[in-house]
Protein backbone atom coordinates (compact mmCIF):
# COMPACT_ATOMS: atom_id res chain seq x y z
CA UNK A 1 0.00 0.00 0.00
CA UNK A 2 3.32 2.43 0.92
CA UNK A 3 4.57 1.81 -2.09
CA UNK A 4 1.44 2.46 -4.03
CA UNK A 5 0.93 5.70 -2.60
CA UNK A 6 4.14 6.82 -3.26
CA UNK A 7 4.46 5.63 -6.71
CA UNK A 8 0.79 7.49 -6.68
CA UNK A 9 2.13 10.54 -5.83
CA UNK A 10 5.04 10.69 -8.17
CA UNK A 11 2.74 9.86 -11.48
CA UNK A 12 0.06 12.86 -10.32
CA UNK A 13 3.18 15.53 -9.53
CA UNK A 14 5.02 14.50 -13.55
CA UNK A 15 1.01 14.90 -14.84
CA UNK A 16 0.02 17.66 -13.40
CA UNK A 17 3.79 19.33 -14.41
CA UNK A 18 3.22 19.13 -17.95
CA UNK A 19 1.13 21.35 -19.90
CA UNK A 20 -1.50 18.72 -20.91
CA UNK A 21 -2.15 17.30 -17.35
CA UNK A 22 -2.88 19.66 -15.04
CA UNK A 23 -6.05 20.34 -15.75
CA UNK A 24 -6.72 16.33 -15.66
CA UNK A 25 -4.89 16.02 -12.36
CA UNK A 26 -7.00 19.17 -10.68
CA UNK A 27 -10.57 17.69 -12.07
CA UNK A 28 -10.39 14.44 -10.19
CA UNK A 29 -7.96 15.18 -7.43
CA UNK A 30 -7.28 18.93 -5.88
CA UNK A 31 -10.33 20.36 -3.39
CA UNK A 32 -10.73 23.76 -2.98
CA UNK A 33 -13.58 24.95 -1.03
CA UNK A 34 -15.29 27.05 -3.74
CA UNK A 35 -16.31 23.17 -5.00
CA UNK A 36 -19.35 21.60 -4.73
CA UNK A 37 -19.27 19.80 -1.97
CA UNK A 38 -20.31 16.83 -3.13
CA UNK A 39 -17.86 16.93 -6.07
CA UNK A 40 -15.21 17.98 -2.99
CA UNK A 41 -16.14 14.54 -1.19
CA UNK A 42 -15.41 12.41 -4.63
CA UNK A 43 -11.98 13.91 -5.23
CA UNK A 44 -11.03 13.75 -1.35
CA UNK A 45 -9.51 10.15 -1.84
CA UNK A 46 -7.82 10.91 -4.59
CA UNK A 47 -6.33 14.68 -2.90
CA UNK A 48 -4.24 12.65 -0.84
CA UNK A 49 -1.64 12.21 -3.16
CA UNK A 50 -1.66 14.98 -5.01
CA UNK A 51 1.64 17.09 -3.96
CA UNK A 52 1.25 20.77 -3.12
CA UNK A 53 2.55 22.19 -6.49
CA UNK A 54 4.81 24.80 -4.53
CA UNK A 55 6.65 22.70 -2.09
CA UNK A 56 9.32 19.60 -3.08
CA UNK A 57 7.96 16.92 -4.50
CA UNK A 58 11.00 14.80 -3.02
CA UNK A 59 9.60 16.01 0.26
CA UNK A 60 6.06 14.96 0.12
CA UNK A 61 7.06 11.70 -1.29
CA UNK A 62 10.01 11.17 1.71
CA UNK A 63 7.04 11.56 3.90
CA UNK A 64 4.54 9.24 2.35
CA UNK A 65 7.19 6.24 2.31
CA UNK A 66 8.67 6.93 6.22
CA UNK A 67 5.43 8.01 7.37
CA UNK A 68 2.84 5.59 5.32
CA UNK A 69 4.99 2.30 5.62
CA UNK A 70 5.47 2.73 9.41
CA UNK A 71 1.65 3.05 9.74
CA UNK A 72 0.93 -0.17 7.51
CA UNK A 73 3.77 -2.09 9.48
CA UNK A 74 2.41 -0.80 12.98
CA UNK A 75 -1.68 -0.61 12.08
CA UNK A 76 -1.88 -2.76 8.97
CA UNK A 77 -3.15 -1.36 5.88
CA UNK A 78 -6.96 -0.60 6.19
CA UNK A 79 -6.37 1.01 9.47
CA UNK A 80 -3.24 3.38 8.47
CA UNK A 81 -5.94 4.26 5.06
CA UNK A 82 -9.07 5.15 7.16
CA UNK A 83 -7.09 7.80 9.88
CA UNK A 84 -5.72 9.26 6.10
CA UNK A 85 -8.61 9.17 4.78
CA UNK A 86 -10.48 10.52 8.46
CA UNK A 87 -7.11 13.21 8.38
CA UNK A 88 -7.86 14.43 5.05
CA UNK A 89 -11.47 14.61 5.01
CA UNK A 90 -11.06 16.92 8.11
CA UNK A 91 -9.26 19.63 6.35
CA UNK A 92 -11.69 19.25 3.81
CA UNK A 93 -14.58 20.15 5.75
CA UNK A 94 -12.68 22.38 7.73
CA UNK A 95 -11.81 25.17 5.12
CA UNK A 96 -15.27 25.48 4.62
CA UNK A 97 -16.40 26.03 8.19
CA UNK A 98 -13.01 28.48 8.53
CA UNK A 99 -13.99 30.39 5.45
CA UNK A 100 -17.58 30.37 6.91
CA UNK A 101 -16.43 31.80 10.35
CA UNK A 102 -14.06 34.50 8.44
CA UNK A 103 -10.88 35.95 8.94
CA UNK A 104 -12.13 37.69 12.45
CA UNK A 105 -12.70 34.50 14.13
CA UNK A 106 -9.15 32.94 15.67
CA UNK A 107 -10.70 29.43 13.48
CA UNK A 108 -11.40 31.32 10.49
CA UNK A 109 -10.44 31.70 7.12
CA UNK A 110 -9.93 34.61 4.29
CA UNK A 111 -12.95 34.30 1.63
CA UNK A 112 -9.29 34.19 -0.41
CA UNK A 113 -8.35 30.08 0.31
CA UNK A 114 -11.97 29.22 -0.74
CA UNK A 115 -9.74 29.31 -4.07
CA UNK A 116 -6.34 27.56 -2.50
CA UNK A 117 -5.69 24.27 -3.18
CA UNK A 118 -6.45 21.90 -0.13
CA UNK A 119 -3.29 20.17 1.81
CA UNK A 120 -2.46 16.97 0.01
CA UNK A 121 -0.62 13.84 1.70
CA UNK A 122 0.54 16.47 4.54
CA UNK A 123 -2.69 15.91 6.84
CA UNK A 124 -2.53 12.19 6.67
CA UNK A 125 1.32 12.00 7.39
CA UNK A 126 0.66 14.12 10.26
CA UNK A 127 -2.34 12.76 11.83
CA UNK A 128 -0.91 9.07 11.06
CA UNK A 129 2.96 9.92 13.37
CA UNK A 130 0.36 11.50 16.15
CA UNK A 131 -1.74 8.11 15.77
CA UNK A 132 1.16 5.46 15.51
CA UNK A 133 3.26 7.56 18.23
CA UNK A 134 -0.11 7.39 20.64
CA UNK A 135 -0.38 3.72 20.08
CA UNK A 136 3.33 2.56 20.87
CA UNK A 137 3.38 5.12 23.86
CA UNK A 138 6.05 7.14 22.04
CA UNK A 139 4.32 10.42 23.96
CA UNK A 140 6.87 12.66 23.82
CA UNK A 141 7.41 12.45 20.44
CA UNK A 142 3.76 12.84 19.54
CA UNK A 143 3.46 15.86 21.29
CA UNK A 144 6.70 17.05 19.80
CA UNK A 145 4.36 16.50 16.40
CA UNK A 146 1.52 18.71 17.35
CA UNK A 147 3.96 21.42 18.70
CA UNK A 148 5.59 22.17 15.77
CA UNK A 149 2.10 22.02 14.06
CA UNK A 150 0.99 24.99 16.23
CA UNK A 151 3.96 26.51 15.80
CA UNK A 152 3.45 26.39 11.77
CA UNK A 153 0.29 28.24 12.12
CA UNK A 154 1.28 30.86 14.39
CA UNK A 155 5.07 31.53 12.13
CA UNK A 156 2.99 30.99 9.00
CA UNK A 157 -1.33 31.60 9.54
CA UNK A 158 -2.51 29.83 6.58
CA UNK A 159 -4.64 26.94 5.30
CA UNK A 160 -2.60 24.22 5.05
CA UNK A 161 -1.37 24.57 8.63
CA UNK A 162 -4.62 24.93 10.52
CA UNK A 163 -5.83 21.72 7.92
CA UNK A 164 -2.93 20.11 9.52
CA UNK A 165 -4.56 21.11 12.82
CA UNK A 166 -7.64 19.58 12.09
CA UNK A 167 -6.26 16.65 11.43
CA UNK A 168 -4.41 16.54 14.29
CA UNK A 169 -7.67 17.19 16.04
CA UNK A 170 -9.89 14.10 14.66
CA UNK A 171 -6.71 12.07 15.66
CA UNK A 172 -6.91 13.52 18.83
CA UNK A 173 -10.72 12.74 19.11
CA UNK A 174 -10.02 9.10 17.72
CA UNK A 175 -7.54 8.37 20.87
CA UNK A 176 -10.01 9.79 23.55
CA UNK A 177 -12.62 7.67 22.32
CA UNK A 178 -10.48 4.49 21.97
CA UNK A 179 -8.65 5.53 25.88
CA UNK A 180 -12.45 5.61 26.64
CA UNK A 181 -13.44 2.35 26.23
CA UNK A 182 -10.36 0.82 27.17
CA UNK A 183 -11.33 2.16 30.67
CA UNK A 184 -14.77 1.00 31.00
CA UNK A 185 -15.28 -1.90 33.40
CA UNK A 186 -14.94 -4.96 31.91
CA UNK A 187 -12.52 -3.59 28.88
CA UNK A 188 -9.67 -4.43 30.33
CA UNK A 189 -7.73 -8.07 29.89
CA UNK A 190 -6.53 -10.13 33.13
CA UNK A 191 -3.09 -10.12 34.03
CA UNK A 192 -1.27 -13.41 33.80
CA UNK A 193 -0.10 -15.21 36.91
CA UNK A 194 2.87 -16.89 36.42
CA UNK A 195 3.41 -20.55 35.71
CA UNK A 196 -0.05 -19.50 33.07
CA UNK A 197 0.37 -19.58 29.32
CA UNK A 198 -2.55 -17.27 28.21
CA UNK A 199 -4.13 -14.02 29.65
CA UNK A 200 -7.11 -16.59 31.14
CA UNK A 201 -6.87 -16.64 34.82
CA UNK A 202 -5.91 -20.34 36.17
CA UNK A 203 -8.95 -23.08 35.90
CA UNK A 204 -9.09 -23.82 39.38
CA UNK A 205 -11.71 -27.12 40.49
Amino acid sequence: MTLAAVCLTAVFQIVQNQDWGYRPVQDIGSVRAEDPLLLALLRTPLSLYVPALDLPVWGALAQVLLVFGIAEICLGRWRTLLIAYAATLAGTLYARVGIALGPDSPLGLPASDALVVDTGPSAAVVALAVYVCWRYRARWTAALVVVAMVVEVLIKNNLAGKEHIAAIAVVLAVIAVQEWRGRRPGQRGVEPRPGTRSWKPPIRS
